[in-house]
């Protein structure tokens, strides 16, 4: 069997694709990134997706020898169970320089903007795949790390691992207390150490000035959700509080939305530490304006 692999997110690492090409490896069938060249030649053609605002070939949905899943798609497509335990094909990634691992599944949280909860149920512990071979740090892609369960498993494994650690998806403020802090701080971490600012109803200043006691501001980044249940003087607070606590906000534009000119102008002055750290937000929105007219 001539297998395709098809990643219409070419920028993205995926691990989902990794399992598929492990599994039909071990099984002796042959495993290739889809060429459109030799589209007819292919017995099973995989197309995974995160986002769901990437642009799908129409094909897909009506070549039957077309099997696609992921996010982008629809949450409630899952591999197959034979797929979901194998392990990862580095070798669809020669040049990829770090690892991704999962310890957990799912959240405590049910966030009506984020579809984990309803893909992958309440937390729960996962076995972490296997490391890239080439890999020099790793990313830990857990939703709610310290939620899980097994959390202090989780830190012993990477303290083994003895490699730099990204928690790329954030940690969650509100759950960190001195002993989860020692242990964070017991890791090596890159580039910086995570956390998230999703609505702002929920005040966290409190927890981000206990937090800069104990780390440096300059090695905190935040993710700060924009645009979701939320008006612009809300976002802004957080950003500039954030901001002049020496923290690195990063916004994220809820689902991309492009319709404000004020959230673009936000995330381009918060997202570019040369620009923010030159200008307040006033004077570079004003400059915009100014450049429009």
């Amino acid at each position: 069997m001539k297998v395709g692999l098809m990643n219409i997110e070419p920028k993205i690492v995926n691990t989902a694709l990794m399992q598929i090409s492990q599994f039909h490896k071990e099984k002796g069938n042959l495993v290739e990134w889809y060429s459109a060249l030799f589209h007819d030649s292919y017995d099973k053609i995989y197309c995974s997706s995160i986002f769901t605002f990437t642009k799908k070939p129409s094909w897909l949905y009506t070549d039957k020898r077309v099997l696609y899943g992921g996010t982008g798609f629809d949450s409630k497509i899952k591999l197959p169970k034979e797929i979901e335990n194998a392990n990862y094909d580095w070798s669809l990634y020669p040049n990829c320089d770090y690892s991704i691992i999962w310890f957990s599944r799912g959240c405590i949280r049910s966030c009506s903007f984020c579809v984990v909860r309803e893909k992958e149920g309440f937390i729960h512990p996962v076995k972490p795949k296997n490391l890239n071979p080439n890999g020099k740090h790793i990313k830990v892609m857990d939703n709610n790390f310290f939620a899980n369960p097994k959390w202090r498993e989780a830190i012993d494994q990477l303290r083994e691992w003895d490699q730099k650690v990204d928690f790329n998806q954030g940690l969650d403020i509100r759950l960190m207390d001195q002993d989860k802090l020692a242990c964070l701080l017991s890791l090596k971490i890159h580039p910086f150490y995570r956390f998230s600012w999703d609505l702002p109803k929920q005040d966290l200043r409190k927890k981000f000035e206990w937090l800069t006691q104990f780390i440096k501001p300059s090695r905190i980044s935040v993710y700060v959700l924009v645009g979701y249940n939320s008006v612009f003087q809300e976002d802004l607070m957080r950003v500039q509080f954030l901001h002049e606590l020496g923290v690195d906000p990063f916004v994220m534009k809820f689902n991309h939305r492009q319709d404000i000119s004020l959230l673009n102008h936000l995330a381009r002055w918060s997202n570019r530490p040369e620009i923010r750290n030159n200008c307040s937000f006033e004077e570079y929105h004003s400059r915009k304006i100014e450049v429009k007219a």
